[in-house]
């Protein structure tokens, strides 16, 4: 597994990691099985993709809880990134970036992971109603602790119903500016894909300037860059993309142009090689510093992850993604 680095203090992780919160959030709860789940974070790390990707919100809690079942025994193997600062409620979540606040979660979240500190904690989202120096200048406090080893930022949602990708990542810049003057960024984490690539514009080359790694959320389209997904199947009720104006029936089909071109590249480097493999390529194909964080809760899918780490896309490849189509969501 070829190893990245996370911010000025060169931390090490393997190149794809493992985004755990389908475990236990989000996605299709019948199919959320928690022994299924860890041997699915056993093998990533058994393949060297070390950076598991959690929140205490996943869940909430139980998908810290469930990662706490393997570190236990692996914690050596494992790169532990947490997150901090939203609450969930009855059919609602609010941000709280307290000081006070923020220490009891990480206190919590330790527990949780069964762990002594934690390598990366996150800000989920910034609490409007605090400074949003003072929630991080807490999360500061806790690397002085040697609770916390690094920090990171997560973005603001980059789509909000626009269909343009200009100045879609402008405020979470203006808060990594702001954070930056009270403790150092390692890590930026923010969806980066073959069909969401607005993060490229301006958040990505921010990362680059200063060395901050950047965690690619949803590298795979939510499943769909898979190729494994079908128009008009449907999803159930619990997961996102019931909602999602990308996962209707008909952008669903208006969309599989690019999970051809994905397959057509894939065919020239193998029989094996997937569209998902050529995904995750052309992510961290982006940056030295760009590390891909699929979300699996199965053994095979992280083995076939893990697996893109070998695939090198051509200049003729990367041409061929920049020519695909631009994703359709129900708002075109």
């Amino acid at each position: 597994m070829e190893r990245r680095t996370i911010g000025a203090g060169g931390l090490a992780v393997g190149a794809v990691g493992l985004g755990c919160m389908p475990m236990s959030w989000a996605y299709s709860g019948s199919r959320q099985r928690g022994e299924e789940s860890i041997r699915t974070v056993r093998r990533a790390l058994d393949l060297g993709c070390d950076l598991l990707d959690t929140a205490d919100m996943y869940g909430p809690f139980t998908n810290e809880l469930l990662l706490g079942r393997v570190l236990r025994e692996r914690r050596r193997d494992a790169f532990v990134s947490t997150k901090v600062g939203l609450l969930v409620g009855e059919q609602h979540i609010v941000a709280n970036g307290r000081p006070g606040y923020v220490r009891r979660a990480c206190d919590a979240s330790l527990r949780r992971l069964q762990t002594d500190v934690i390598d990366l904690y996150q800000l989920h989202r910034a609490d409007p109603e605090v400074p949003v120096e003072e929630t991080w200048g807490a999360m500061a406090d806790l690397v002085r602790a040697g609770k916390v080893r690094a920090l990171g930022l997560c973005a603001v949602g980059a789509r909000g119903g626009r269909r343009t990708g200009t100045g879609l990542h402008d405020m979470t810049l203006r808060q990594l500016r702001r954070v930056q003057q009270v403790f150092p960024v390692s890590a930026v984490q923010a969806e980066l894909s073959v069909w969401s690539p607005e993060a490229l514009q301006a958040l990505l080359p921010w990362c680059e300037a200063r060395g901050v790694g950047f965690l690619a959320a949803m590298p795979l389209g939510n499943g769909f860059l898979s190729g494994t997904l079908t128009p008009g199947e449907g999803f159930e009720r619990d997961d996102v993309r019931a909602r999602h104006p990308r996962f209707t029936a008909e952008m669903m089909a208006a969309n599989q142009p690019i999970v051809a071109g994905l397959r057509r590249i894939a065919g020239r480097h193998g029989e094996d090689v997937t569209p998902a493999q050529v995904a995750l390529a052309w992510v961290l194909a982006q940056g030295r510093h760009v590390i891909a964080v699929p979300g699996s809760k199965q053994e095979r899918w992280a083995a076939e992850n893990a697996a893109a780490t070998g695939l090198r896309l051509t200049a003729q490849d990367l041409a061929e993604v920049s020519r695909l189509p631009a994703a359709l969501g129900s708002w075109d």
